[in-house]
């Protein structure tokens, strides 16, 4: 069976211990499918990430191992010639939002997000993808090619409800829901300056934080700034064929399985990122799924030997604060007026263990006091939330903890969460706007 990603990682999977059977067909993907023990942890309610689908269903058939099933089924030949066009399959998939929780939590660390992908990428080669993932998909491309007659559009829709009824009914974007609107024209040019004290830094501008929200990206550079780094904005390379177009780490293809388009995206970015690589600089990302890609899926798209390396110099923004904290960087802050703060962590986040660093910077803040909220995933998940078929669900993920945590908070009381779309579902659900770590740090630079 052709495979559209890298599954050489499970190469040596199954061997000498006790799989629950490996499918028939799939090579290493029928592997990374069988890690899966049965144990049911995916199936229970309570602190963490993992199940959201099964935690606002009830049902084990929205649960990790139930999807895994699915597979087997799939891969053994049980769903006819093309399973992955296969109704049972596609029930099986249907409120996965690929959140990695399962694979942090699972104790065979299932990672049912990189299977979805290969399965979308197999149901576009038989069906073909729809309008709407060639949209969500392509939305990097989109965005720079067509960026103000998108953002009218938007507008429009925004302000229409006919207009997103017939978007609705077009391309399944939920009329419920308000599409965030571009507007800008990405990170504005600053050359560092010649050397900070404490070094250089590579910052990693994803797509969202370059159309929608550049001031998290000009506030994270002054915080680096002012603890003595010269910041450097990750270009793309001088031999790229589009030098003009915006990096992208490729999330929003792979999400959509369009995984020819990603591997395209993560080859422009490793070829920006090799000087940076060679000089042993720190890359720095805002976005936790774009800069967190960095460090797993692109170990799948076939990126070459330097991805090693990417891993070992990848940051999220509080991470490479914290590590920069415990060798001496001190930044002067002041305290920020405001109530007790609630804090979200994006699911990419808590798979990867990248709330501690969160914590620990945020408690540089004087007299700055916050929750975590203990949630599973916030429910927008990218496109999930957006779709109108799953609108619904998507609200009763957001209900389970985090939404109604951020109603319960004073009204002066600061709301923090890094990720793009946990933002635009706390503002849907609430009607509270949101701000990035790096926001609230530049807010508290004396």
């Amino acid at each position: 069976m052709k495979t559209y990603l890298d599954w050489s990682a499970y190469d040596t999977y199954g061997v000498g211990d006790a799989y629950a059977g490996i499918p028939a067909t799939g090579g290493n993907y029928a592997k990374a499918v069988a890690v899966c023990m049965n144990n049911h942890q995916c199936q229970r309610d309570g602190k963490g990430v993992m199940c959201p689908s099964f935690r606002i269903t009830g049902d084990p058939a929205h649960s990790t191992g139930a999807r895994v099933k699915a597979f087997k089924a799939a891969l053994n030949g049980e769903l006819g010639e093309q399973p992955f066009s296969h109704p049972d399959l596609a029930a099986a998939m249907d409120l996965c939002v690929s959140c990695k929780g399962c694979k942090k939590e699972c104790p065979s660390a299932v990672d049912m997000t990189l299977i979805k992908t290969e399965y979308l990428a197999h149901r576009n080669a038989e069906l073909g993808p729809s309008r709407r993932a060639r949209l969500f998909g392509g939305l990097p491309d989109w965005l720079y090619r067509y960026r103000r007659p998108l953002s009218a559009l938007v507008r429009w829709r925004n302000a229409s409800p006919w207009m997103a009824r017939l978007a609705e009914r077009w391309l399944g974007i939920s009329a419920a829901r308000p599409i965030p609107l571009p507007l800008a024209d990405g990170i504005a040019d600053a050359a560092p300056t010649a050397d900070g004290a404490r070094g250089r830094v590579v910052l990693f501008v994803d797509t969202f934080t370059h159309y929608y929200t550049p001031e998290v990206a000009e506030a994270a550079r002054a915080v680096l700034t002012a603890g003595g780094y010269a910041v450097e904005v990750l270009r793309p390379a001088a031999d790229d064929a589009e030098p003009e177009r915006p990096l992208c780490c490729g999330r929003t293809y792979l999400s959509q399985g369009m995984v020819d388009a990603a591997k395209l995206e993560g080859r422009r970015t490793m070829a920006a990122l090799m000087p940076a690589l060679a000089a042993g600089l720190p890359v720095i990302g805002l976005e936790p799924s774009c800069l967190l890609a960095l460090r797993d899926e692109f170990y799948s798209l076939s990126l070459g030997p330097e991805v090693a390396q990417l891993g070992k110099q990848a940051f999220l923004f509080e991470e490479f604060l914290m590590r920069e904290g415990n060798k001496g960087l001190k930044l002067n802050l002041k305290p920020i007026s405001g109530g007790r703060a609630v804090v979200h962590g994006h699911c990419h986040q808590k798979a990867f263990g990248a709330m501690k660093s969160v914590k620990k910077v945020l408690a540089w803040i004087p007299e700055f006091e916050f929750d975590i909220v203990d949630a599973s995933c916030c429910g927008m998940s990218g496109r999930f939330g957006l779709e109108a078929e799953h609108y619904e669900a998507s609200v009763k993920m957001g209900q389970l903890a985090l939404l109604p945590a951020v109603r319960a908070a004073a009204e002066d009381a600061p709301i923090i969460a890094d990720g793009f779309s946990c933002r635009h579902q706390i503002a849907d659900g609430t009607g509270r706007q949101a701000v990035h770590v790096a926001v609230l740090l530049a807010q508290a630079l004396a």
